[in-house]
């Protein structure tokens, strides 16, 4: 971010997946912090027992694995929260199915990749133009996973989605630089949540995890992890990490977005790096 009063803002906060899990427990601390917070999520049981639960959160029903219905979102959030500053791209699912044992249809497979990463893809392209107009810091946080950086062999598909979705956020973060709207990337280790239904739950405490992740998305970090995604080996592989990225990303100009203009389709390309 090329200011810093994001971390000093009341936020409009905007979390997908946030009906259970790691949304939830982001929402809550930023509704005790008294930001104003929409979440969505395919369920509308969860939906309504999550607001009942937590006075103030306000939902709406929403899959992020359909295009239409993340085009139905964004235009909500346009009208209802047009001072929106902050998205966390949370909504997931995670198919344990080695690839060996993977004979689900094809529509199952491809329901994991649309959820883990055209979801917040193509939800962060439909609101950007909202959010470059914005005279004010804003943080995109897009959660990944320790399986982006280490793929998991009970879980291929997620983990390659995950780290699809690391290599754009990167990316997405380079495109953005000359503007107000940071980048972070949220890379929880195993959390013991649903994710892999309910009664699969392991890893960490949900609302350790909660407690320590929330005070660092303040928009001065690229990158949150905790436990084995905080340790200094996985720092110095995300130093590494960048340094080649940096190194490669100027040997081929490209163009940024630019503050208060959206990607103009018509334009064409210049070589501004």
């Amino acid at each position: 971010m090329a200011t810093s009063d994001y971390a000093t803002r009341r936020h409009a906060v905007l979390i997908t997946g946030g009906s259970d899990g790691i949304g939830l427990g982001l929402a809550r601390r930023y509704l005790d912090g008294g930001h104003r917070v929409i979440v969505t999520g395919r369920r509308d049981g969860r939906l309504r027992a999550a607001a009942a639960a937590h006075p103030g959160l306000e939902t709406f029903a929403s899959d992020i694995g359909s295009p239409e219905a993340r085009e139905t979102l964004a235009a909500h959030i346009a009208d209802v929260m047009p001072e929106l500053d902050t998205i966390v791209n949370n909504a997931g699912v995670q198919r344990r199915v080695p690839l060996a044992d993977d004979d689900e249809p094809w529509a199952e497979v491809r329901a994991e990749i649309e959820i883990l990463f055209e979801g917040p893809m193509h939800l962060n392209r439909l609101l950007l133009p909202l959010l470059l107009r914005a005279d004010r810091d804003v943080l995109i946080i897009d959660v990944t996973s320790g399986g982006a950086y280490m793929p998991q062999t009970f879980a291929p598909v997620y983990s390659a989605s995950k780290a699809a979705l690391h290599s754009y956020s990167v990316n997405l973060r380079w495109a953005l630089a000359e503007t107000r709207i940071g980048v972070t990337e949220l890379i929880p280790p195993a959390v013991a949540t649903s994710l892999a239904g309910d009664s699969d739950r392991h890893g960490a405490d949900l609302g350790e995890f909660c407690d320590a992740v929330f005070p660092l998305l303040d928009g001065s970090r690229d990158e949150v992890g905790f436990g084995a995604t905080a340790s200094d080996l996985f720092r110095d592989l995300l130093e590494r990490q960048n340094e080649l990225f940096l190194m490669s990303a100027g040997r081929s100009p490209t163009r940024r977005y630019r503050p208060g203009r959206p990607r103009d389709r018509d334009e064409a390309q210049d070589a501004s790096a």
